[in-house]
């Protein structure tokens, strides 16, 4: 089974130009990948809101391709948003880093853990591309097609959970970021 940081590597050397908008677990391992005012550093007050993000800024700047890192935890508290995004023809790509743990906030076992079949979820959605890869070899000869195209996609990654994190911290305050990020 992969880990988080070689999943995040394969989406490192597979973005092209799109916005990469991190969450939870992925928040603390991205930055020593890229430091682009392309990456956006989400940590907000509820889970499940970074789908939703990435969906909003497709939309506000149409062609704009966006990856939104997502954990299974995060993505459970807010399954409606697959169904939304199936609404849309928009460069989305959804990347689910699935550890089976609610990593950063204790180490606790996500409800479903292991049973919860996300590829059918997304296509279930109506998400037209769905993708699941548990193998970081099988992930790096197919990233190129999951991570392109103008439609929205979905891609399950399984990787190894690791207890005992502590909740990331973004790189740079809020403002800071979003500055950064609307100067690009």
């Amino acid at each position: 089974m992969m880990t988080h940081l070689e999943a995040l590597k394969v989406v490192a050397a597979n973005r092209t130009d799109r916005v990469v908008v991190t969450t939870m677990g992925s928040v603390g391992l991205w930055p020593a990948i890229s430091d682009s005012p392309k990456d956006f550093h989400y940590l907000p007050s509820s889970m499940g809101q970074g789908v939703p993000l990435g969906l909003g800024l497709c939309l506000s700047k149409p062609g704009q391709g966006v990856i939104v890192l997502t954990g299974d935890g995060g993505l459970l508290m807010n399954l409606g948003c697959l169904v939304t995004v199936a609404q849309h023809r928009v460069p989305l790509a959804i990347v689910l880093i699935d550890n089976g743990l609610y990593e950063v906030t204790g180490g606790q076992e996500v409800a479903g853990a292991g049973r919860t079949d996300f590829a059918a979820l997304a296509k279930g959605a109506g998400i037209g591309r769905v993708f699941a890869f548990d193998i970081v070899a099988d992930w790096q000869a197919n990233a190129a097609s999951c991570l392109t195209g103008d439609d929205p996609s979905f891609t399950w990654l399984k990787v190894a959970g690791e207890r005992g994190k502590s909740t990331p911290s973004a790189p740079r305050p809020m403002p800071e970021q979003i500055a950064r990020f609307s100067k690009r």
